[in-house]
């Protein structure tokens, strides 16, 4: 609960959230795996986490734990409806993508003509890809790629996760824009 203290800064205050962070960071990985799973990408969370508190306003609090908790479960219902809003929107793209049952299924190789769009449009890609900026190119293979999330790829360029978005935002878009004309 945030209540107004008098007694301490606002720097002061923040700091100690951060403090009970740095303090309970392995305690924050259990809580996390004990409610998501061993599948969960904990190390992800808990830095988000950091990235979260590190930009709150700095307020006064009477238990900085308590926040940390509260904060981290928050976080932890963000990451769940982000998942399953990804989940439902790669659902619909497959289903988009299945053949309509009057469609006769694929079997074996595609045609040449398919061979050759197919080609053309990787070509397509390829081209795009080199036409970016050498820092969007690397961000966009290290985390479509290599498969690395926004957080590792910022972390592995020294970057902001905010950063790393913004250049994959712009690479998709240039990328989308360039093979569909």
């Amino acid at each position: 609960m945030l209540i107004p203290d008098e007694k301490r800064l606002p720097s002061q205050t923040h700091a100690s959230l951060l403090d009970a962070y740095l303090a309970r960071r392995d305690a924050l990985r259990g809580f996390y795996r004990a409610r998501l799973g061993p599948q969960a990408d904990v190390e992800d969370l808990v830095q988000d986490l950091y990235e979260k508190i590190a930009g709150l306003q700095p307020q006064a609090a009477r238990n900085p734990a308590a926040l940390l908790y509260r904060v981290a479960y928050n976080h932890m219902l963000d990451w769940l409806r982000r998942g399953r809003r990804s989940r439902a929107r790669d659902e619909a793209w497959r289903q988009a993508r299945q053949p309509a049952p009057s469609q006769p299924e694929a079997a074996g190789e595609p045609d040449a003509e398919a061979t050759l769009i197919a080609r053309q449009r990787l070509e397509r890609v390829a081209q795009a890809l080199r036409a970016l900026p050498s820092r969007t190119q690397e961000i966009f293979r290290l985390h479509k790629i290599e498969g690395l999330s926004y957080g590792e790829t910022a972390h592995r360029l020294g970057l902001s996760k905010k950063t790393v978005e913004k250049h994959m935002s712009a690479a998709l878009a240039h990328l989308f824009a360039e093979v569909e004309r």
